[in-house]
């Protein structure tokens, strides 16, 4: 607690207890009864935050806002404003840049998102703009700014020179700049945030969709320079896995030849609980691929992808020279569309939740981001399908429900630590039908109505 004392002349100082057990004064001077025993209140909100290591109220955040240097100066003597500045000595600059010091429990993709946010800010703003003086109305501004041409920061190959924002990254951009002035206003930087009535919520441009079909995905895997690019790119393409976090994880011990399974990692999941690993099929088109690159991997390799797992190889613009030397034009978001291609197939050939757990997303996640309404579809509905696409898919559902032999030469008893099962994945069973109500040894049942008569009969 903190008491106000009465010194001669009309002077007053607060007299309170630090946390450490030492007795603090502030010295106010000459001032009413009233405005001391206002300041007694707000140093008591200070030492309790402190104390509880909570933020400062939103009404103390306001008050040491609006206090003179002076007053400020004798607060952070006594450590009750450590770290705080005053809000026109705290610019811009300096709190992105401490904030995303603080932050390095953030994944490097989340840092990579927010450093674009960082300089979208800098760019508007400027530097030395103090962070106390950015209103409301200047967030609405560089809300309406970041839909002009001049906000895009990072150009992409694709996207035409003069074109702005996408509304997802719009929406990013804003949502960013929401979460780096609340942290001003919690540490009583500030005393509001001036983002906050804005709306930034990324979400989907189904507008960039792209179906790579089986004959331009071989030209590609052909156009390949070596076999760890062709294994690349068929997980990719053919295993649905993220780029490049999910490839340059997967080790050789997760390669279960004898059990036709793959289990793969998840980097982008591993802060949920239960959500660190999946397991897939080893489909053909993977198992080729794995074959090729276990024949030429050195004894006591530990990583199926070696030569393209530094952060700085840049697997987008190599994958752009593979489709020019494959005469195949790029299509839009190059590794996701791969990935929502195969997850599109596995929903036309599975149950839905099978498709999504293969892919490692949830059923409503698939249908608002990647599964996709193709031309063969429209061509199967109108009656339009030929005898030749037609043997095709049924080819493609036999060959994705085999199971596939390990490579010639291979000890799997001895390749892999274990080949027990790694979970309850008895639902994915290689051979299940998409509807066991439809199988064709289905059996009557008796129950409380009579006898029924099998489906088969």
């Amino acid at each position: 607690m903190a008491s106000v004392v009465n010194d001669p002349g009309g002077r007053r100082r607060i007299l309170f207890v630090a946390p450490d057990g030492a007795r603090k004064a502030i010295r106010l001077g000459q001032c009413d009864r009233r405005t001391a025993e206002s300041v007694c209140r707000h140093v008591e909100a200070l030492l309790a935050a402190n104390i509880a290591g909570t933020p400062v109220p939103r009404d103390t955040a306001a008050w040491i806002a609006g206090i003179g240097p002076k007053l400020r100066d004798r607060l952070a003597r006594v450590g009750l404003v450590e770290g705080l500045d005053a809000p026109t000595q705290v610019t811009l600059r300096r709190h992105l840049d401490a904030y995303l010091a603080k932050r390095s429990d953030a994944k490097p993709s989340t840092a990579v998102h927010w450093k674009q946010a960082c300089r979208c800010l800098l760019t508007f703003f400027g530097d030395d703009r103090p962070l106390a003086s950015i209103t409301a109305g200047d967030a609405a501004d560089f809300a309406r700014w970041l839909k002009t041409p001049d906000a895009r920061v990072m150009r992409y190959a694709e996207a035409p020179r003069q074109a702005p924002l996408s509304p997802n990254t719009f929406g990013k951009r804003v949502q960013d700049a929401k979460q780096f002035f609340q942290d001003a206003v919690d540490r009583g930087i500030i005393p509001a945030n001036p983002f906050a009535k804005l709306k930034g919520c990324a979400g989907t441009n189904r507008a960039r969709d792209y179906f790579v079909g089986e004959e331009d995905a071989k030209l590609v895997l052909a156009a390949c320079p070596d076999a760890e690019w062709r294994v690349l790119f068929s997980l990719a393409r053919w295993g649905a896995l993220r780029v490049p976090s999910e490839v340059v994880a997967l080790e050789w011990q997760d390669v279960l030849w004898e059990q036709g399974k793959l289990r793969v990692r998840q980097p982008k999941l591993a802060h949920h609980p239960g959500r660190e690993e999946r397991i897939i099929p080893l489909f053909p088109e993977v198992r080729t691929a794995l074959a090729e690159v276990w024949d030429q991997a050195p004894e006591g390799a530990r990583f199926v992808i070696n030569r393209y797992r530094q952060s700085s190889v840049n697997l987008r613009t190599q994958l752009q020279r593979i489709l020019r030397k494959a005469g195949v034009r790029p299509w839009p978001k190059l590794w996701q569309n791969l990935r929502a291609t195969r997850a599109t197939e596995l929903a036309r050939l599975y149950p839905q939740h099978v498709a999504a757990a293969w892919c490692g997303h949830s059923v409503r996640i698939a249908d608002a981001h990647y599964w996709q309404v193709t031309e063969a579809d429209f061509r199967r509905a109108a009656g339009l399908e030929n005898e030749a696409e037609k043997a095709a898919q049924k080819a493609a559902h036999f060959a994705a429900q085999q199971r596939p032999e390990p490579p010639l030469g291979v000890d799997c008893k001895e390749s892999q630590p274990s080949t027990q099962p790694l979970g309850n994945y008895d639902s994915l069973r290689d051979g299940s039908c998409r509807n066991p109500l439809l199988h064709k040894d289905l059996v009557g049942v008796t129950g409380l109505e009579p006898v029924t008569f099998s489906l088969s009969s």
